[in-house]
């Protein structure tokens, strides 16, 4: 069976139900396997299969804790009638191009297809690795996530999740979709600090020695939901191989044609399913890293040095408003050849410095593959007004952030190109409303309602149903008070 290893350190291994419970290496580094050459799919046999089925086969591949039989049984939990459409995320022709939806879950944002599957993973291999201690999730969330997570995790026995997200950092409607989940076991936070903040703290409690002692006498193991945690990764690979299999079905391209995917990018964990795509076999030609005025990574892609000390901007895309981007170290780890060596100095050189450098070898390797670009607010907001008046189709800004980019490249790209939409429009109504050139309402609930009427595009329920329901949570701290207020809520 198939070992999952730390990205730092070669002798740290976990099976794959391990790896989803601890989330986090011990060392702090990420599990992934050390190659996925062994997890190549047959994409003829794939293209056969509808999207459930196709779920299982790719997660039973990546995560052969589960037999097929097994998986089956939890992507169907997971999935089947959660989702406005029967294949989860529909890819739509929209101009040349093609839009994958992958907002069509019950938080509308594209987390749902990982965190719908995540608790049912997790509690399966609670099972398995004959776990009776709780299960305590810590989250840091740049928006979507957070509800997310706290949806798929709500009430799930035997587990707690804990979310914490960049106080003014995130949209009103996301806020309100956090702070107004209901469940026994669930907590949100806000957090002084911007997303990279919340996140760093996540991590150091995951790293405190002492504090993971603490939690063990209590009868409680820490885990994580953010895309650190592979059980969260592994399935947002499947919406790759189903927006190319729509595409073959559709006549659009043949089997062995590449695709190309263009991703609004800031942690790096979606553009990363896609390169783990690629490597079990998917026809995928380049990957476009799309990131707004945060772009570190267009920098790193563009000169192989990742440099985090520059300035933090809040944009109009809220979600990638990330100058850490946490799974960089899973693709150093995989185009590296598995140099965990080198892995563990740039992230220790990240860590201390501020920053590091990687060498050209290294760099041309992953450039083959990734392309990149950046776009700032004002072309967010007239990529969402030019697609509206000339296809008819509302982006939500992070979407448009990936359609600029891929416009940024169109003369250099061959054959289809695939744009990520990651949220829903509603999720950020003032800003597309002002994009559209509209008077824009103080409330963000009366800017969904003033978009509905402009456009026609229906609000989906969940986030028509938001202003109606109570704030239940209002807790807001200091990012030095993370771990504090994890043991007060703990022994509360």
């Amino acid at each position: 069976m198939m070992e999952y290893q730390s990205t730092r350190n070669p002798e740290l291994h976990a099976t794959a139900a391990q790896a989803v419970l601890q989330g986090l290496a011990p060392d702090g580094g990420l599990y992934t396997m050390p190659s996925l050459a062994q997890v190549k799919l047959d994409w003829q046999a794939v293209l056969q299969l509808d999207t459930l089925s196709m779920a299982r086969e790719i997660l039973a591949a990546l995560l052969p804790s589960y037999d097929k039989e097994e998986m089956d049984k939890l992507v169907h939990a997971a999935y089947a009638g959660k989702f406005e459409t029967p294949d989860l995320t529909p890819t739509v022709p929209v101009g040349e191009d093609a839009v994958l939806e992958l907002f069509r879950g019950p938080t509308s944002a594209f987390k749902d297809v990982a965190l719908s599957m995540l608790p049912r993973l997790m509690t399966a291999a609670r099972e398995k690795c004959g776990v009776e201690d709780e299960i305590l999730i810590l989250t840091a969330t740049s928006g979507d996530t957070g509800k997310a997570a706290m949806a798929g995790f709500q009430d799930v026995s035997g587990t707690k999740i804990i979310v914490f997200y960049p106080y003014g950092g995130v949209s009103a409607v996301q806020q309100r979709q956090m702070d107004s989940q209901l469940g026994r076991n669930v907590c949100v936070c806000a957090v002084r600090g911007n997303f990279d903040d919340a996140q760093t703290g996540v991590k150091e409690i995951f790293a405190a020695v002492e504090r993971q002692k603490l939690l063990e006498r209590k009868g409680v193991r820490l885990s994580s939901a953010n895309s650190i945690n592979i059980g969260r990764l592994a399935p947002q690979i499947i919406y790759y191989w189903y927006a190319w299999a729509t595409l073959c079905r559709a006549g659009k391209i043949n089997p062995t044609e590449p695709v190309n995917f263009s991703v609004p990018t800031g942690n790096f964990g979606d553009i990363l399913a896609g390169y783990f795509a690629k490597c079990m076999g998917l026809p995928v030609g380049k990957l476009l890293c799309a990131s707004n005025a945060n772009n570190v990574l267009t920098e790193f892609l563009t000169t192989g040095r990742y440099d985090r000390r520059r300035p933090f901007y809040k944009t109009s895309s809220p979600s990638m408003d990330i100058l850490v981007s946490s799974n960089l170290e899973r693709l150093l780890y995989l185009a590296s050849g598995g140099d965990a060596k080198m892995v563990a100095e740039k992230m220790q050189e990240l860590d201390g410095q501020g920053w590091y450098q990687i060498g050209d070898t290294l760099l041309k390797k992953i450039q083959k593959v990734f392309l990149c670009g950046c776009c700032d607010d004002t072309m967010t907001s007239e990529t969402i007004k030019t697609v509206w008046e000339r296809d008819k189709y509302l982006l939500d800004p992070h979407t448009a952030v990936a359609w600029a980019v891929a416009e940024q490249h169109k003369a250099v790209l061959c054959g289809q190109t695939v744009v990520l939409s990651t949220a829903s429009p509603y999720k950020f109504a003032p800003a597309v409303l002002a994009a559209l050139g509209q008077k824009v309402p103080e409330d963000a609930f009366a800017a969904m309602a003033e978009l509905q009427t402009l456009t026609g595009v229906p609000v989906p329920t969940p986030l028509a149903e938001l202003q109606t329901l109570p704030v239940l949570h209002h807790d807001c701290i200091e990012v030095s008070e993370m771990a504090d207020y994890v043991r007060r809520k703990m022994e509360g």
